[in-house]
């Protein structure tokens, strides 16, 4: 597979490919439905095949749930809540510890599939997701005999059965996220991953199996959008959990209007990152980098908008070209890649459309020089400069490697624009002064700031949006709230 090097930026050297074996895996031909803790078939025949996004090789084919599926699996969570809500909180900690644990012993084999079914790098799964992903479980775990110390009231109780849908950019990480503060409260789930990356949490069914978790209290139904309407208007379901996009969100919400089913969305974003004239310059770049190409850009939360000061644009923006030409793209099971690939043919004909009218509506476009591969689905990273508010490519959410360049001049102006926004999930502060970190975060209608960083996640700190990001909190204390009749 080709991939660029960091010969661009006039260096001799390069690196000599270094894939992680795809052995470790062994993925079956074709998956069916994880209800009440065995794997069955589906009431309906539809099958869809599953890709990898780096080569369009077929992975595995898996089932389309069906309505009669989705009530299935409410029953079977609904028949195993009496049973693993009377659990004392110590006893359910126990099967969440196990789970983190086989998470951790299989983490290699986890991340080679993440990286197979979504094109993320292997260095992205293996560094970040699947350490992420055993540590919400802990973490969780630690909470499970806690509960009445969480700040929610001396006896708090679980809602019922929870009904998770959840996207493919995280798709294990996203996973533990829902399940993992959802189990800790005695809760069940039912629970439908995305239709481009059903595979990690049909190996996670597997997990729960070797773990011994009581039948029911965690099923998988896998589909597209018709099967997750059907799960989040099931009357059998108490509580919504959606992380998506903000038009998914909407319906939704719509969906479970007066039904008392309680809802957490977690939706779109259009991160601002502001870099003031004292920052570190090749610091900023690094955190400018981490913020909008990591996961190839198609994370909620990205610093898709880079804010700068107006007296260090030109010096700040000649490095992050430097910077973005040693970027390696290719093979995601290389360690040595930096950028994957997109995660399916649609997410690319949106970015691509999108980049497109960035150009139409006059904005420079700049892309790191690289030779795309021939198959699968890639784009290369890219910023524009000389945008406006008004752009496109400053309001609408890219979900790619997609950087939208604009300038300030005093902190209140650079608030202003990063406020400027339907959304409000995420935002990054650049600045050697404490006092402006303190003062500019206090200012932004961010869920997270992030100073002197970017995409820095832990299991302890709860994530969450305003406005079109949604509402609600997952992670942290803040995550057991949604799980809980307080």
């Amino acid at each position: 597979m080709t991939e660029m090097t960091n010969t661009a930026a006039g260096n001799p050297f390069t690196y000599a490919p270094a894939p992680e074996s795809r052995a470790i895996v062994d993925i079956a031909p074709s998956y069916g439905l994880f209800i009440d803790g065995e794997f069955t078939e589906s009431s309906g025949q539809e099958m869809v095949k599953t890709v990898s996004p780096a080569t369009e090789e077929v992975l595995a084919e898996y089932t389309q749930g069906t309505g009669e599926d989705v009530d299935r699996a409410v029953r079977a969570a609904r028949k195993a809540f009496s049973t693993w809500s009377a659990l004392p909180g110590a006893e359910r900690a126990k099967y969440l510890f196990r789970i983190a644990r086989i998470i951790q012993e299989r983490s290699r084999e986890l991340a080679v599939l993440e990286t197979l079914d979504n094109g993320k790098p292997i260095r992205e799964t293996r560094d970040a997701d699947l350490p992420l992903v055993a540590a919400h479980f802990f973490y969780y775990a630690g909470w499970a005999d806690k509960l009445g110390h969480a700040g929610f009231g001396p006896n708090p109780r679980p809602l019922g059965v929870a009904g998770q849908v959840i996207p493919w950019n995280f798709p294990l990480l996203m996973l533990a996220w829902k399940i993992a503060p959802a189990l800790a409260a005695g809760n069940t789930v039912v629970l439908k991953p995305a239709e481009t990356t059903p595979l990690s949490a049909l190996f996670f069914a597997d997990i729960c199996r070797q773990a011994g978790l009581p039948k029911g209290v965690v099923n998988i139904v896998t589909g597209d959008g018709r099967t997750g309407e059907a799960l989040v208007t099931h009357p059998g379901i108490d509580k919504v959990a959606f992380t998506g996009s903000t038009a998914v969100g909407k319906a939704i919400a719509r969906q479970v209007a007066g039904t008392g089913k309680r809802l957490t969305l977690e939706l779109g974003g259009k991160g601002a990152n502001i870099v003031f004239d004292d920052a570190p310059i090749d610091q900023a770049v690094e955190g400018i980098v981490t913020g909008i190409f990591f996961n190839q850009g198609q994370v909620c939360c990205a610093g898709s908008r880079l804010l700068v000061q107006e007296s260090i644009q030109d010096e700040l923006l000649d490095a992050l070209k430097r910077r973005l030409a040693t970027l390696r793209l290719g093979d995601p099971l290389d360690k040595n890649t930096d950028i994957g690939a997109i995660n399916s043919a649609e997410q690319l004909a949106r970015i691509t459309a999108l980049a497109r009218t960035g150009e139409a509506e006059g904005a420079e476009r700049w892309s790191a020089p690289c030779e795309l591969p021939s198959s699968g689905f890639w784009f290369p990273p890219t910023l524009f400069t000389g945008v406006t508010q008004a752009h496109t490519v400053a309001r609408d959410e890219i979900f790619g490697p997609v950087l939208s360049v604009l300038s300030f001049r005093t902190p209140d102006e650079a608030v202003a624009k990063a406020n400027n926004s339907q959304y409000g999930l995420s935002a990054g502060i650049w600045t050697e002064k404490g006092s402006r970190i303190l003062a500019v975060a206090n200012k932004l209608r961010a869920g997270v700031v992030w100073a002197n960083t970017f995409n820095k996640f832990d299991p302890t700190s709860p994530f969450g949006g305003y406005k079109e990001s949604g509402f609600g909190r997952e992670g942290g204390r803040h995550g057991l709230e949604a799980y809980l009749d307080v």
